[in-house]
């Protein structure tokens, strides 16, 4: 008798996954990060100039250039908009990033002003919210969830996928099993050594292992959660929050953003073991 296996079977087991899994769009391509997503639509669309907002990480505009992509800052308006005197010329393109998860409305206004299909919606931070009618949207699922990497792209730009597959997410696991089996201060070196591996914004489809993580969270349930937390914090905190904000505003977002004057206060979260980011200061010399 001769056989024929397409997959090993036996030997050991492997890691155990839910039953009821959420398939990933069809239609989304599928890379290591959003920035890597980002470069592939330069590098495919060859704009004459990429608007960036002057309040953003450094690795958008890294990764712009290293397309080959002319880079121009622009300032946001109070509300996190684009100001209406920011117009792109024809074979520019914008990029908006949807801030927090909670600028829908900023962002539907610039589509209702500029060309959608000059319009990229960075949707890093919102993650639950659907692809816009314009050139892109781009996801950045691992700020939401327990993954060593990925970013998706959804693009009416007929851009073929990567021929090279990433490799590396094994090796950014360890703050992830860490935090599981340890605690969150035990893999923070971890984090900081995954997040620096993903500098590398060089086009490669997302590993198999991401999208089988990916596929195994209850987005659901992670909705409600938030919505809940963002509830409750805003409770606790709106009465002090300098950044306008109200119950309406209650999505399932990145982060609760508070905005304080008291310079304490980030101390005094960390040393009651409260980890929370800034967004970004490396941003800080164009803001």
């Amino acid at each position: 008798m001769q056989l024929e296996c397409l997959s090993p079977i036996g030997g050991y087991f492997e890691l155990e996954r839910p039953a009821n899994r959420t398939a990933l769009p069809a239609h989304a391509l599928r890379y290591q990060s959003a920035r890597a997503a980002l470069r592939a639509l330069l590098e495919f669309g060859r704009p004459r100039r990429l608007w960036l907002p002057a309040y953003v990480c450094d690795a958008v505009a890294l990764a712009a250039r290293a397309a080959g992509t002319p880079v121009q800052f622009y300032a946001l308006a109070p509300d996190l908009g684009v100001p209406s005197t920011v117009t792109p010329e024809p074979g520019e393109w914008l990029l908006y990033v949807n801030y927090f998860g909670l600028c829908s409305a900023q962002a539907a206004a610039l589509l209702a002003r500029v060309r959608p299909d000059q319009i990229i919606l960075d949707h890093a931070q919102a993650y639950f919210e659907a692809p816009a009618d314009c050139l892109a949207t781009l996801y950045s699922p691992r700020k939401f969830f327990g993954l060593p990497d990925g970013g998706l792209l959804h693009t009416c730009l007929n851009i073929p996928p990567p021929a090279e597959q990433d490799q590396q997410s094994i090796q950014r696991t360890l703050h992830l099993l860490k935090r599981c089996a340890l605690d969150a201060e035990s893999g923070y070196a971890d984090f900081q050594c995954a997040e620096a591996q993903l500098s590398d914004s060089q086009p490669r489809q997302m590993s198999t292992l991401t999208e089988r993580l990916l596929e195994d969270v209850d987005c659901a349930t992670a909705q409600r959660i938030r919505r809940a937390n963002f509830a409750t914090l805003h409770h606790a905190l709106g009465a002090d929050n300098t950044m306008p904000l109200s119950l309406n505003d209650v999505a399932p977002a990145l982060c609760y953003p508070y905005l304080t004057n008291d310079s304490t206060a980030r101390e005094r979260l960390l040393r009651a073991r409260v980890y929370v980011p800034r967004y970004w200061p490396d941003a800080f010399t164009r803001v």
